[in-house]
This record gives C-alpha cells, sequence and structure tokens, in this order.
C-alpha cells in the first residue's frame, strides 16, 4: 500500500529485480528435489523397518531420530567442509541433499508407523494375487498410505522452504533461497513494501499446500497418533 491506496508496485520490483526472481526459484528447486529425495527414499526403508527384523533394527530406528533432533547449526561446518572439497556447496543437488539428511529419519518415522498400521495380509493377498514386490508397493501400499505420504511432504516441505542456518552457509548470492534473500533485503534503508511483498510470496507456497492436502494432513495426524 503506498499513500493509502493499494499498489502492486512492490510485486512489479520482485518481477525486474534477477536476483529475487532467481531465490523464488531456488527454493521451489530445493524443495521438489528434497520432497522427492526423502520420500523415494523413505518409503523403501520404512517398509523394511515396518515389515522386516533384522538386527538391530530398533536401534538404528532409534538412532536416525536422535540424529533428527540434533541441531543443524552444529553440523554445518562439518558438511559445509565436505561439501566444498567434493564442489557440491551452492548447487541446488547439494542443498537438496543436505535438507534431506535431516528429513529422511523423520520421513522414515512418519511412514513407518502408517505402514506399520497397514495389515500384513494385505501384502500376502496381493503376492497372492500375482504382484511382485514393487507392483504391490506402488499399485497397492502406496495409495493405502496417501495420508501419511501429505504428512511427510508437508514437514519436508516446511523445512526446506523456510531453513536458514544451512543455506546461510552452504549458499552464494545466486543460489540463497528466498528466505536469504527476505533476509538480504534489511540494512540501513530498508523498503518494507517490497519486504513485505516477499514475505507474502513465501507464505503462499505454505498455505496453499496446507490448502490442498489438508484433508491427507489431518487424517495423517491422527492416525500416526
Amino acid at each position: 500500500m503506498q499513500g493509502g491506496h493499494f499498489s502492486l508496485v512492490n510485486y512489479q520490483n520482485i518481477l525486474h529485480s534477477p536476483v529475487l526472481k532467481q531465490s523464488i526459484l531456488n527454493s521451489v528447486i530445493y524443495v521438489v528435489l528434497n520432497v522427492a529425495l526423502c520420500l523415494g527414499v523413505g518409503l523403501p526403508a520404512a517398509y523394511a523397518f515396518a515389515r522386516y527384523s533384522f538386527v538391530g533394527d530398533r536401534q538404528l530406528f532409534f538412532l536416525l531420530l536422535v540424529f533428527r533432533i540434533t541441531p543443524t547449526v552444529v553440523l554445518s561446518l562439518p558438511i559445509f567442509v565436505m561439501f566444498a572439497q567434493i564442489g557440491l556447496e551452492n548447487t541446488p543437488v547439494g542443498i537438496a541433499l543436505v535438507h534431506c539428511v535431516f528429513n529422511i529419519p523423520i520421513a522414515i518415522w512418519i511412514l513407518e508407523g502408517f505402514i506399520a498400521s497397514v495389515p500384513r495380509e494385505f501384502d500376502e493377498m496381493a503376492f497372492l494375487d500375482g504382484h511382485s514386490l514393487p507392483g504391490f508397493f506402488f499399485r497397492h501400499l502406496v495409495p493405502a498410505i496417501r495420508p501419511g505420504i501429505g504428512v511427510t511432504a508437508f514437514f519436508c516441505f516446511i523445512f526446506s522452504w523456510v531453513e536458514v542456518v544451512l543455506a546461510r552457509i552452504l549458499t552464494t548470492t545466486g543460489g540463497k533461497p528466498i528466505t536469504m534473500a527476505i533476509n538480504a533485503l534489511f540494512g540501513f534503508r530498508t523498503d518494507f513494501g517490497l519486504v513485505m511483498a516477499m514475505t507474502v510470496l513465501a507464505l503462499v507456497p505454505g498455505i496453499a499446500l496446507i490448502y490442498f492436502v489438508r484433508n491427507h494432513l489431518a487424517k495423517g495426524f491422527v492416525i500416526r497418533t
């Protein structure tokens, strides 16, 4: 709002700013890669924990959760050194992999609970009908645990979209996400209209996601608890 009237000039300024547009695109890329990788790894791992018993399975499951509650800042320096040595700093894949390190444990934990709630007879009937393990997994099990997948995707999205510590350390100007772009707008002379416009754009995807998956989220939280 400028001069007491609503105006879209701040959004136009964002569209004309290569740095701000790139930050929004970076966040979208990081989120998509992170959610895809977490579900791709978390679903098979959760199925293994839910359906098979092996030596140390509960201990390994516990260690995954312990790792997840480790503060991000504690691991930021070793992650930066390792990624700098292999050339993954300031790359979409690198940032997504780092986010996955923290999101995969919680993804496995959530999905394991949903898969464990599905009776084993469900698997056996599918195998008796001639389905292979991959066929059963994608045609029957995944649709049966859609609420769990929705909850998992929601948590992975939120982590990647609002994460700041790793973004500050592992990205330069061209690779910074929307959160760091908003932070960079504050200075000696801050354009608060531009800051609020970027903040609105940062909020819209999360609000939209919650709206479209709200039914899955509600079912998911009830089932998991």
